[in-house]
């Protein structure tokens, strides 16, 4: 067993055409599961390879979902590094671009510009880099644009709708019976990514990546036909909105409840949340979510964010051993970043620091593996999973402060920078 790291530097290869049968085989296998997905094809006349396709990350579905929609051209695809993890040969092989999430990392830029460029395939980005955790979609990179321009080529966005209702990452299984259906759509033109500037083309990406697939299911009268269709749900619904008592909800098969004050919620078939013991508060999954997000927030803004517990800490080893624990740490999320502190015993001692401005948004896990609840903690040479040992349902809250404690530090320095002229 090899105890060599991963190669991040190695340029990725053209997908093998050998594997093709494989990916499109496997996409008219995972195509029959998801009842037959619809792919709707807007203003992709004329369209050929290479070009840029951003889309949205519902579930594993939506990789299959791609290569049914560019069938039969070739892509590369930018992937999460764990997932590399015991078949780095096949992820290769398909085209696979190595990334470690949310790191500010130049050379996965010149990975995507050769295969865009140099091997002429297109290139699907997850720009929100991590699943979706309501159905709608999350903040994504805002140098796509320059992206697209420096590399010349037309933008495709791929939404997908009905794919996170199937699986959602709180509760993978068992999988919703809703029908996929997705919109292939060319938002910037060969001859348009010449025209207009960098900052034109990613205000256009951002007006167009937007989807909700609660709404989707609700206004489309899509029953779930599944008993377990909240299950798990209190795990990004963490707040009572009723008594406004955080990390006391809790949720089973189509409920959800407040242990503290006994507020209850049952789903029904369409998505929609309805009060079990009094006034409704919110029906729609997303608003009670964005709610939250608006109170963390107003504690990062006043200033009385922190997170601190004791944490399990395991490193990506290489793709052959993959996670290996290697102690305990405290973990301390503030205004001063992501820090970590561990004392292994013999003089070994663990430091750990990213900053606010390093991380626009944190990679979260839940149960990862069956391993518990983890964060995703990368450099650019190691990847971390970090497992709080104490908090209760913490993830969520500590994605929304991660975000909303970088959005003030770019507003912060925006201003510096203005008083500055």
């Amino acid at each position: 067993m090899s105890d060599k790291k991963f190669d991040t530097k190695r340029k990725p290869c053209k997908a093998k055409p050998y594997l093709m049968p494989i990916e499109w085989g496997g996409t008219a296998y995972f195509s029959k599961i998801a009842g037959g997905a619809k792919i709707e094809r807007i203003n992709c006349e004329g369209l050929k390879p290479p070009y840029l396709i951003l889309c949205n990350h519902g579930s594993f579905f939506d990789f299959p979902l791609v290569v049914k929609a560019i069938f039969p051209h070739r892509c590369s695809w930018v992937i999460s590094i764990e997932e590399f993890i015991g078949r780095e040969w096949l992820m290769r092989g398909v085209g696979g671009i190595y990334k470690r999430k949310f790191t500010r990392d130049l050379t996965v830029v010149k990975h995507i510009l050769n295969a865009l460029t140099r091997q002429k395939v297109c290139c699907t980005i997850y720009p929100e880099a991590r699943f979706s955790l309501a159905g709608i979609n999350e903040q994504i990179d805002g140098a796509l644009g320059k992206l697209a321009k420096t590399a010349k080529v037309p933008v495709v966005i791929f939404i997908s709708k009905g794919n996170f209702i199937r699986s959602p990452q709180w509760n993978k299984h068992p999988y919703r019976k809703v029908p996929i259906e997705c919109t292939f759509k060319q938002i910037v033109t060969r001859e348009e990514v010449a025209k207009l500037s960098a900052a034109e083309i990613q205000k256009r990406i951002e007006s167009e990546f937007v989807y909700d697939d609660y709404a989707y299911i609700r206004d489309n009268r899509l029953s779930m036909k599944c008993d377990k269709r909240a299950q798990n749900i209190h795990k990004i619904l963490y707040q009572c909105p009723v008594c406004n008592t955080e990390f006391s909800t809790d949720s089973k098969d189509s409920r959800i409840w407040c242990s503290h004050c006994g507020a209850s919620w049952e789903m029904d078939d369409f998505g929609r949340l309805h009060r079990e013991n009094g006034p409704d508060v919110f029906t729609h999954v997303p608003d009670w979510y964005r709610w939250e997000r608006e109170n963390v927030r107003k504690e990062v803004e006043e200033g009385r964010y922190r997170f601190e517990d004791m944490a399990r800490l395991e490193r990506m080893e290489n793709g052959s051993i993959g996670f290996k624990t290697i102690g305990t740490v405290t973990l301390t999320h503030d205004k001063n970043g992501f820090t970590m502190h561990g004392d292994f015993g013999d003089g070994q001692t663990f430091d750990f620091n990213r900053t606010v401005a390093s991380m626009r948004s944190v990679h979260i896990e839940y149960d990862f593996k069956g391993r518990g609840d983890a964060l995703d903690l990368c450099t650019l040479e190691d990847t971390y999973f970090v497992f709080p040992l104490t908090a209760r349902n913490v993830l969520t809250k500590i994605h929304f402060a991660t975000e909303e404690l970088h959005k003030i530090e770019e507003k912060e320095k925006a201003s510096a920078l203005q008083a500055a002229k």
